[in-house]
């Protein structure tokens, strides 16, 4: 048996489902950039995507609903200082493609532009080998994929009486890309991507509470052993459970402790969002202008990284044909860098990250998180819950909001428990931690040893965009922040 490079592979198989079946060759993609760049331009790129997604839900061990989608298309891009040409056609033809770029080959010739020369041969960008090609979809049957869904249901009845109503989500999507840049750039990805989701209601005297669970990544649909899906069963049912026994919150100005993995996603919305490239390039977010300077306590380090395997939020190559990276933002405490795609990267003269994404071809690509964590530290959990006078432990969070210029953030914690002498006392619902990003740093006292990632739910926004992501932390206390209860 003969194996091909992966990142060749790749490339193979972008070709065969990109640009074969519509007639199109490298010398077609060069032509259409060579149309663009008559114009003076600093750079220019297709992006050419093909995604096949299915989707089943059950409700009461009936399926309420079954979907599958094939969505493709071309996205044609000129960049100018930072001004952006775009244009999209879901209509993968020659004709399409030069319609595209003739399209966006009117942006204006800038001063800080340059004619952009397109090489008459490609090369093939550097990538990772960081999941399988192989398509999830078709890793399971239809019959296999609805009894895997009542499996969940049966498994979250049985666990618990109270247990009124089980709803059951299984989504996977397999998508090719293939990029293609005016300096002659040729890269690809094969991504596969998977979610199972289990969300539970518990009755109890007449009271109703919602838990969920779930997971995925970028492998298929065998993942979901019963193994694992007794664990997002354990999840839900524990989630909702422990908020039929939940009393108002305290509010005020207390000592917060957020438990590991996906409270992570507080970091992710109050920090990482900050650290993007675009607003420090802006001048708009509040981390601009302080690299080499502290912006967070000692033992604070901050990462964001796309090369860990399997991952939610990890590619090969980002959608501007960039290999991802493992890039520290924050070390002990001092700024370290930003996230960038390869336009704010090139004006404000630093290299990109690999964090150039996109939503799908019809949309412009922008630097975005993939999978954001902070490092463990010293302590064990139960020393840093034992340190806690008066205040609130908070292990799951549902939404938030944060103002990337000011830094401000509030969060709803979905699980948390209020604390006394380093004792848990009770579950509590209705809390809301509200507080400073940069500051919250400032105010981290104690970093646990047990740093762990979310189990792969995340879906992060951005400006009407959204694309997978991951987040992860140990078991963190922040002093001083301010919670907003229901007591």
């Amino acid at each position: 048996m003969i194996s091909r490079e992966p990142t060749l592979a790749r490339l193979i198989t972008a070709r065969s489902q990109l640009l074969e079946p519509f007639g199109l060759t490298e010398a077609s993609l060069a032509q259409a950039l060579r149309l663009i760049t008559e114009h003076r331009v600093d750079d220019a790129d297709l992006y050419f995507q093909t995604t096949r997604a299915e989707g089943w839900s059950l409700e009461e061990g009936i399926v309420k609903s079954g979907s599958f989608s094939i969505d493709q298309g071309v996205g044609v891009r000129a960049v100018a200082g930072e001004k952006t040409a775009f244009a999209y056609s879901d209509d993968i033809s020659e004709a399409a493609l030069l319609d595209a770029a003739r399209t966006v080959r009117t942006i204006a010739a800038a001063g800080q532009s340059k004619r952009v020369k397109v090489p008459s041969t490609s090369t093939v960008a550097g990538s990772r080998s960081l999941y399988g090609e192989a398509d999830p979809i078709a890793s399971l049957d239809s019959t296999e994929k609805v009894a895997l869904l009542e499996r969940a249901e049966r498994m979250a009845r049985a666990k618990d009486p109270r247990i009124a109503q089980v709803m059951a989500g299984l989504a996977a999507e397999h998508e090719v890309v293939l990029i293609a840049r005016a300096d002659g750039t040729l890269a690809a990805d094969v991504r596969p991507l998977v979610r199972l989701s289990i969300t539970v209601i518990a009755e109890q005297n007449g009271r109703r509470e919602v838990g969920s669970g779930g997971g995925g990544g970028r492998f298929g649909l065998a993942y979901f052993s019963d193994e694992m899906i007794a664990s997002y069963v354990e999840q839900a049912v524990s989630a909702a459970l422990t908020n039929l026994e939940s009393r108002p919150a305290p509010a005020g100005e207390m000592t917060v402790v957020l438990g590991p993995g996906w409270p992570g996603v507080l970091l992710h919305e109050a920090v990482g969002h900050g650290l993007e490239g675009d607003f420090n390039r802006k001048g708009s977010s509040t981390f601009a202008g302080r690299i080499g300077q502290r912006v967070a306590a000692k033992g604070v380090t901050v990462l964001d990284d796309g090369t860990l395997p399997d991952r939610r939020g990890s590619l090969n190559v980002d959608d501007e044909g960039c290999a991802s990276q493992r890039n520290v933002l924050i070390e002990d405490g001092i700024l370290k860098g930003y996230i960038q795609d390869a336009m704010n990267a090139r004006l404000m003269r630093v290299a990109p990250t690999g964090n150039g994404r996109r939503e799908s071809y019809a949309h412009v690509p922008m630097p975005r998180m993939t999978n954001t964590y902070m490092l463990g530290g010293d302590k064990d959990a139960q020393e840093i819950i034992a340190s806690i006078d008066k205040g609130l432990y908070a292990t799951n969070f549902g939404g938030g909001q944060v103002d990337i210029t000011s830094g401000k953030f509030v969060f709803s914690a979905s699980e948390a428990y209020w604390v006394e002498k380093g004792k848990i006392q009770y579950p509590v619902k209705g809390a809301t931690i509200i507080g400073n990003g940069p500051d919250a740093l400032t105010r981290v006292s104690m970093i646990g040893n047990d740093m762990a990632l979310d189990t792969g739910v995340g879906v992060c926004g951005k400006e009407g965009q959204s694309v997978p992501v991951g987040v992860g932390q140990p078991t963190l206390r922040i002093d001083g922040l301010t919670v907003g209860g229901t007591a």
